[in-house]
This record gives C-alpha cells, structure tokens and sequence, in this order.
C-alpha cells in the first residue's frame, strides 16, 4: 500500500485548532481531512477537476480533497481573463472548477462551490505514487500556457527532500502569503507543511506587517516580497526570531540579501527550480550561505552545465525524480525539453563553482548576452546597478548591435542619477565589457504574479 502524501493529515495526535490560518481564519487538521472529505467524496471518479487559487481556506479545502481522492488538481490563477482560464480549463478537461464563482458561469467548466464547514469521512486507499497530482500550467512566454503533470512520487519526493535540507519538522510553523497556483505558494507552501507536520499561516497577502505579526520559524517569500521586508525596518527586526528565511521564484538582488542579514540577523537562504522540476537546488540550512548562490542539488538530483566553447557558464540541465511526467498532450514539446541523453534542458543560464554551489545567471533566450565574442550573465550586471543607492528596480537585456552583434541595455527605477553615472559604476565594479552601453529609465518593471520581471514586456531598447 502507497504511503500517504499527506502524512500528517492521517497520523493522531498533536491537533491544534490553529494547525492551519488562512488569511485569518483558523483550522485544525482533523477539520481540514473532514471537509477535503467532504470533496473527495464528490469528485472521486472525476478524470480532473480545476481550483479557482485564492489565497483562502476554500482553497486549501480543495487541493486537499483533490489529492485524497487521487484526483489531478489544475490551479487556475484567480486574476486569469476568461481567454486564459477557458484554455486552462479546455486544455486540461477539467469540468469542474472548485471555488467557481458566478464569473465562471460562461466558462467551459461546472463552477462548484467549496464549504469548508463541510463534514465527511473519507478512508479510500492512497492514490498510486505514480499518478498524477496535478496539473500545473507554465506562464505561456512562449505561446499558449502547457500543463506540466507533476505525479505524487515526484511532490513526495521533492518536499522530503527539502525538509532534509531546510531541517523543517513538524516543531515549525511556516508562514508565507504567496500565490496557490505555482509550485513556491501550494506544492512547497501547503502541501509542503502537510507532509511535515509544521503548522501553516497563509497571510492572505504578503505584507510585511503580516509577515512581522505572523511570529513564524519559517518563512516563504520572493524577491519583491523581501525587498518590501527590507524597506520596512520594524517589521525586518521582528522577524529575528525565525530560524530560516527562504527566498525563491527569481534571483533576491544582493542588496536586499545584504538587507535582510542586517536587520534579522541571519542569511537569507536561496533555492533554484521550475514548474517542470519542483525544487532541484537549496541552500542548506547549515550550509554556507552567499548571495546570488542557490546552493546544492537535493538529493538523488543531478545537475550539469552544458556550455560553448569551454565557457565556464552555459545551459543548466538535470535530472531526478522531482521532474515532471511530460506536458499533457504536447509530446513534440515534452521531447524537445529532453537532451539526447534523457536530461532536463531548464533553458536557465548557470554556473557550478568547484563546492558544488550553484549560481543562476538568468533564462538563455533572455539573460545570456554575447556581445564582443564575451557571453556576460544579465543577472550579473543587475546585482551591481542595484548596488547603486539610487537604484530600487533593474532589467538587463540583450539588443541587437551591428558591430558587437549584442549590446548591454539596461532599464532602471531609478532617482537622482544619471545614465553615464550608472554605465561607469558598473563599470568600476564588473569587467568593463559588462557595463551598459544604454541606460533606460522606466517608472517601474513589468512583473508577473510571482514579482519576477517580464523582460518581453520592456518596451524597445
């Protein structure tokens, strides 16, 4: 018999009725299992079901029931249009979407509401480790959104793993406010403290006040949520008493790295992984701790840099038992992000240091420049424009130059400083072929849900 996903849903003892907090209401586990009963119970059988992800118990109640019923759950993202939530929804199959509001009614799928007041007992087997958990859609930069099948062997496998390498036990209480429908916010930061046992407080929203008042051992955020952190002093300090301040979803600028060690006290601890891998990479927490650095590969993770011309950075590839199954019913696509020899091409620019560590440069359509017969890392000249104290936003890209073949721009929120003064500080800091050859100023980056710059969206250099 397969071992439960959620192992601390079915062990007894040690209850809380505030074992979960969602945007502040409370609930214990055994009234989480009656409720995601409740679900399982009425989708059981169903080949998919979708979840309208907000950030509430409703939620929770579903992706929970979904996976005790061996049901593959599809995170629908609650700001989605209707053109991309009926592409979700036709894509997958699903003809349910839990949590559906009266929005939804004109949508391809049954809305069905979710009463986490519901009550029902639920005792089927455990889902084969092999099946499907869920089906999670990647951000479509590259045309339509794919559904990536992530199997329960892979979650399982992944939150094991970096329970080993955070020492997360059911002794913490994690606290985060991130988004439910992307690996960080609900495979890692629901599921995640299910599996372990920690307790869980999902903010609602990631302020900085609600992280502060939250009185966490461990804490999730991304790189806009800490650098709000950081600009909030009090709410900085409070947050002393944690023992592990994870960051992830984009690279954390070194200043905000710097930031957060300064007013809490400890390193902030980084992790690499893509929707298709879950998390492959981690800093330990009694690892070495260095800014632009995500670490190790978890256990049973493989990783290798393939690069031209002996160059010390290149494509990022890897393997293990976290990746995905393939994108549904997109085989020509699931075969083109394999290498030959079976590895995971993560199309992410990287370097692995002699320790091991691992330093992500950016993605190699976007943050890989080649510019004078030199291949210089995007990331690496935005770590040092936002070491400038005027700098509070930095985008590095690639443009088409007739002599150099690229040329470094750079797009900046900036105040009281002037383009040749920021050339020549990167300059001073970095190689002088990484400086900037323009400098554009914008009120502020576009970003996705997860805060991480869309570079497509900048306008023309």
């Amino acid at each position: 018999m397969a071992a439960p996903l959620l192992t601390s849903l079915t062990e007894p003892g040690g209850d809380r009725p505030d074992a979960l907090v969602v945007a502040g209401r409370p609930c214990s586990r055994e009234d989480l299992l009656g409720a995601a009963g409740a679900v399982a119970a009425r989708i059981a059988g169903a080949p998919v079901v979708a979840v309208r992800a907000t950030p509430t118990l409703e939620t929770v109640t579903a992706v929970v029931g979904a996976v005790l019923a061996g049901v593959p759950v599809v995170p629908v993202p609650p700001d989605s249009g209707p053109a991309e939530r009926d592409h979700i929804l036709r894509d997958s199959g699903a003809a349910l979407l839990l949590g559906g509001t009266g929005d939804d009614a004109d949508g391809p799928a049954e809305a069905v509401p979710v009463d986490p007041a519901e009550r029902s007992g639920w005792s089927e087997p455990e889902p084969e480790p092999d099946s499907t958990a869920f089906i999670l859609y990647t951000s479509g930069t590259t045309g339509a959104p794919k559904g990536a099948l992530i199997s329960r062997r892979a979650v399982a496998a992944d939150l094991d793993g970096l329970a080993d390498a955070w020492a997360w036990t059911a002794e913490d209480t994690l606290v985060h406010g991130l988004p439910l429908f992307h690996v960080h916010g609900l495979v890692l930061g629901v599921l995640g403290a299910l599996r372990t046992g920690s307790r869980l407080v999902h903010t609602g929203r990631p302020t900085p006040e609600a992280y502060a008042a939250a009185g966490g051992s461990l804490y999730f955020g991304v790189p806009t949520v800490w650098g709000r952190v950081v600009r909030d002093e009090a709410a900085a300090r409070a947050l002393s008493g944690a023992r592990l301040l994870v960051s992830g979803s984009a690279p954390l600028p070194a200043p905000v790295f710097r930031g957060l060690a300064e007013l809490t006290g400890q390193l902030p601890v980084e992790r690499y992984g893509m929707t298709e891998t879950l998390i492959t990479v981690s800093t330990r927490a009694d690892g070495e701790r260095r800014p632009g650095y995500v670490g190790l590969p978890l256990p049973g993770i493989a990783t290798r840099v393939v690069a031209e011309d002996g160059a010390d950075i290149g494509e990022l590839e890897v393997s293990g038992p976290t990746l995905f199954d393939g994108y549904l019913n997109r085989p020509d696509a699931t075969t083109a992000s394999y290498a030959a020899d079976g590895w995971f091409r993560t199309g992410d620019i990287a370097a692995i240091e002699p320790d091991g560590s691992h330093r992500i440069v950016g993605r190699a359509s976007t943050d890989m420049i080649k510019s004078g017969g030199y291949r210089i890392g995007a990331g690496e000249v935005e770590n040092a424009l936002l070491d400038h104290p005027a700098v509070s936003e930095a985008a590095v890209v690639g443009a088409p130059h007739e002599d150099l073949g690229q040329e470094i721009v750079a797009y900046v929120v900036a105040d009281g400083v002037g383009e040749q003064d920021l050339i020549d500080f990167v300059a001073g800091r970095l190689s002088v072929h990484k400086r900037p050859r323009k400098v554009r100023f914008l009120d502020a980056l576009p970003r996705n849900a997860m805060g991480k710059p869309q570079k497509k969206l900048l306008p023309p250099a």
